[in-house]
């Protein structure tokens, strides 16, 4: 169950993160300041998500997990595969 709670949130994490947002408490004492939260949403919400749960499930410990997780979050932000591209 956590496997697809997980998968869903990387295949739309915008709409993970505003449900998380405003229907729990999870990204309470994560952040500073309200703006790296809204820049997140809005550039890298994987990389958002997965920092959020590093801090809410491993304590704030950056071990192996946590920093392969932040690797494969920024791949996902960053990776072009996000728009379809047809070849003629």
């Amino acid at each position: 169950m956590i496997f697809i709670l997980f998968l869903i949130a990387f295949i739309i994490p915008r709409i993970s993160i505003f449900i998380l947002w405003f229907f729990t408490n999870w990204f309470q004492g994560v952040f500073n300041t309200f703006w790296i939260p809204i820049l997140g949403f809005i550039f890298m919400p994987a990389t958002l998500l997965w920092y959020s749960v590093v801090i809410n499930y491993f304590d704030n410990n950056w071990t192996a997990i946590p920093i392969i997780g932040i690797v494969i979050a920024v791949l996902v932000d960053l990776s072009p595969a996000k728009t379809k591209r047809y070849r003629d």
